[in-house]
């Protein structure tokens, strides 16, 4: 299996300041069958935002996260990545917000959700008039 996660920095240093945390990645549970077709709808759905939306100059998504507090801006591969990861680990990858991202370039889940249903109601309305 291909792992597209970056290098690890501090791979054989024994100063790596994470090597008091252990091997984090032993205690790692499978996802449950709803947690796997959760993640599978979010990469379908990801895949229909991109389709819409990249075209329209939309990079990626932001993602309001749970464990720093603050918005990430991810562009459209890594967020592929991220839940193609959490699948076939089950666990999310360690991120790091992109560097200067213009938010202009991002839009949220919730926004691209929106944009869909109204591109599919404006199909079915114009499906209507005919």
């Amino acid at each position: 299996m291909h792992d597209d996660a970056p290098l690890d920095p501090f791979a054989g240093d024994p100063e790596d300041p994470a090597a008091s945390l252990g091997d984090l990645g032993d205690d790692a549970a499978p996802l449950s069958v709803a947690e796997r077709e959760d993640v599978l709808a979010d990469l379908a759905d990801l895949e229909v935002f991109r389709a819409l939306l990249e075209p329209l100059g939309v990079r990626g998504l932001t993602v309001d996260c749970g464990d720093c507090g603050k918005l990430h801006y991810i562009d459209w591969e890594l967020l592929h990545g991220n839940l193609r990861h959490l699948l076939d680990q089950g666990l999310p990858r360690v991120h790091e917000p992109a560097l200067s991202p213009d938010p202009v370039d991002y839009v949220s889940w919730e926004y691209a959700r929106g944009y869909v249903d109204g591109v599919i109601d404006s199909e079915e309305g114009r499906e209507g008039d005919q």
